[in-house]
C-alpha cells in the first residue's frame, strides 16, 4: 500500500512515515497543498491523508479535486477540529474517514487497512491464493499452514501480487505501490526483493516472472518451475 500523508507539521508528517514504513506502508510527504496537487499528478495512491490546515490550497481543496477526477481513492481526514460540524463538512466533501490529532499511529495504521479493505469492495481482509494466506491487518503470511517470516519490504511486494489475483504486476507497478517517491527508478531493488521473497516462500515457487511484462503468483506452482524466473 502507498499512502500520500498531507501535513504541514514537519515533525508529524515525518513520524507517521516513519511508522507507516514499519508496517510495510510505502507514504510520501505533501507540507502543502501545491506540493499535495503535484504528486497527486504523477504518482498512484491507494490512500490520502489530508490534514485540512496546510498552506495553499486546503485540504478540503485537495478532497474537492481528488473527488473531481473521478478517483476512487479514499480520503481520511487529519485534524485538531473534533466537533461534530467539522467531521459533517468533512464528510461531504467527501472524505471516507476521519482521525482526530492527537492519535495512535496503530489506530491510523487499522483505519488505513479498513479503508484499503473496503477499496477492493467484496475483497476478504485475509486474501488467499494458491496455497497463500496473507493477512495485511497482523501481516502474517502461512503458506501451506506454515508460517512465512518476511521483512516489510518484502511483505509489501507479496501484498501487491496476492491483491492482483494472479494477474501480472510490472517492475514499474511494484515500485510504484511498496516504495516511496525517493525511490530510484533505475535500481533493481524490485528484482533483488523479488528473488528474495521466491526463497523465503520456499518450493515449489510460486511467483513467476513474465519476461519483459513483470511478476505474477502462479496459482498452480510446480516444483523446479523457476526456471528462467530469477530476475
Amino acid at each position: 500500500m502507498r499512502v500520500l500523508i498531507v501535513e504541514d507539521e514537519l515533525f508529524l508528517a515525518e513520524a507517521v512515515r516513519d511508522g507507516l514504513r514499519l508496517e510495510a506502508i510505502a507514504a510520501d510527504i505533501a507540507g502543502d497543498g501545491d506540493t499535495a496537487l503535484e504528486l497527486l499528478s504523477v504518482n498512484v495512491y491507494d490512500i490520502a491523508v489530508l490534514d485540512r490546515d496546510i498552506p495553499g490550497p486546503s485540504g478540503d481543496e485537495i478532497a474537492k479535486s481528488i473527488v473531481a477526477s473521478g478517483s476512487n481513492m479514499p480520503i481520511l481526514m487529519l485534524t485538531a477540529a473534533d466537533r461534530l460540524d467539522d467531521k459533517a463538512s468533512g464528510f461531504e466533501l467527501g472524505a471516507d474517514d476521519y482521525l482526530t490529532k492527537p492519535f495512535e499511529l496503530q489506530e491510523l495504521v487499522l483505519r488505513l487497512r479498513a479503508l484499503d479493505r473496503r477499496r477492493g469492495h467484496s475483497r476478504p481482509p485475509v486474501r488467499e491464493i494458491a496455497g497463500l494466506r496473507l493477512d495485511p491487518f497482523r501481516r502474517e503470511v502461512y503458506r501451506d499452514d506454515r508460517y512465512v517470516a518476511l521483512t516489510r519490504k518484502q511483505f509489501a511486494v507479496l501484498e501487491v501480487l496476492v491483491a492482483a489475483e494472479g494477474g501480472v504486476v510490472s517492475a514499474e507497478e511494484l515500485l510504484e505501490r511498496a516504495w516511496d517517491e525517493n525511490a530510484d527508478p533505475f535500481t533493481n531493488a524490485v528484482r533483488i526483493t523479488v528473488s528474495a521473497l521466491r526463497k523465503r516462500l520456499g518450493e515449489p515457487w510460486i511467483i513467476t516472472t513474465v519476461p519483459g511484462v513483470g511478476y505474477r503468483i502462479d496459482r498452480q506452482p510446480s516444483a523446479g518451475a523457476e526456471g528462467g524466473q530469477h530476475g
